[in-house]
């Protein structure tokens, strides 16, 4: 068997639909996001864990009563339960790769489709609570 040929992660989300996990590469241009205006908003995920590793830049988190900030080479992991939300901690762009659940990946998507609005359902949809 040949080994499966993927394009860049920033290209699209690597997983399989019935799979444990997806991951993303996703970034901010920086001096938009701070922990009063995160990327994510304070949430908490029930069912399912979450982590992040940083590839460029800093990103700040709050994980419970915790605040962090992770550079180059760094990872963060939320397990189901905690309370988090997560910034850009610089000026400058930041690049992270998003290791998720298909649940939470569907709720990302979910709540970036045109036309959303009940984002506290589209959370609850997905085991999920905005806080």
């Amino acid at each position: 068997m040949e080994p499966t040929r993927a394009p860049a992660l920033s290209s699209g989300p690597l997983g399989l639909p019935d799979g444990d996990f997806v991951m993303v590469e996703w970034g901010d241009p920086g001096g938009v996001t701070s922990p009063e205006r995160p990327i994510a908003g304070l949430h908490v995920h029930h069912a399912d864990d979450e982590a992040w590793y940083v590839v460029e830049g800093t990103l700040g988190f709050r994980v419970g009563d915790d605040v962090v900030e992770a550079g180059p080479g760094a990872a963060v992991l939320v397990p189901r339960g905690t309370p988090h939300t997560f910034w850009n901690a610089r000026p400058e762009p930041a690049r992270y790769v998003l290791v998720m659940t298909p649940r939470i990946h569907s709720l990302v998507r979910e709540l970036h489709a045109p036309g959303a609005s009940d984002y506290a359902e589209i959370f609850r949809a997905h085991e999920s609570e905005l806080l």
